[in-house]
């Protein structure tokens, strides 16, 4: 199962604010594909928190622990940009705690409520009326460090 650990919260706009690193966004796209010739322009400079944080004060960070959502490009040791404001809908990645034990899944609404594991190895979790369940956010962002 995919655990998630608490790293850090955003609680005041203002630290966002004050930590704003801008950092160079190029025009010319990387090509996945077949390489093309790279441009020597930058398009314009980009925030990571811009870009990763809609409601700074409702966002905290988790870390992956676990393979059980590895079809959906979570790995373990990612960060998870997670948003409390948002309510969660079908199909969404959301953080939940499940009877005591917290969890990064797939929300499923129909035809019965269900947290899907994003891997065949591990069983999808039903939430019945005697489950203890509660909804913590909805995964927006995944941060990977490429170089482990």
């Amino acid at each position: 199962m995919s655990a998630v650990v608490l790293i850090g919260c955003f609680a005041d706009t203002d630290l966002l604010k004050a930590s704003a690193l801008r950092i160079p966004l190029y025009l010319e796209r990387v090509s996945a594909g077949f390489p093309s010739p790279a441009q020597d322009y930058v398009e314009q400079t980009l925030d990571l928190n811009q870009l990763c944080i809609s409601h700074p004060a409702a966002t905290f960070f988790v870390r992956v622990q676990g393979d059980s959502m590895r079809d959906a490009g979570i790995a373990p040791n990612d960060v998870l940009v997670v948003d409390r404001s948002l309510e969660a809908r079908h199909g969404d990645i959301i953080i939940a705690s499940i009877n005591g034990e917290m969890t990064v899944k797939e929300l499923n609404t129909t035809p019965h409520l269900c947290l899907m594991p994003r891997n065949p190895a591990y069983p999808v979790m039903l939430i019945t009326e005697a489950s203890d369940f509660e909804i913590f956010g909805v995964v927006t962002n995944i941060v990977r460090q490429m170089r482990r």
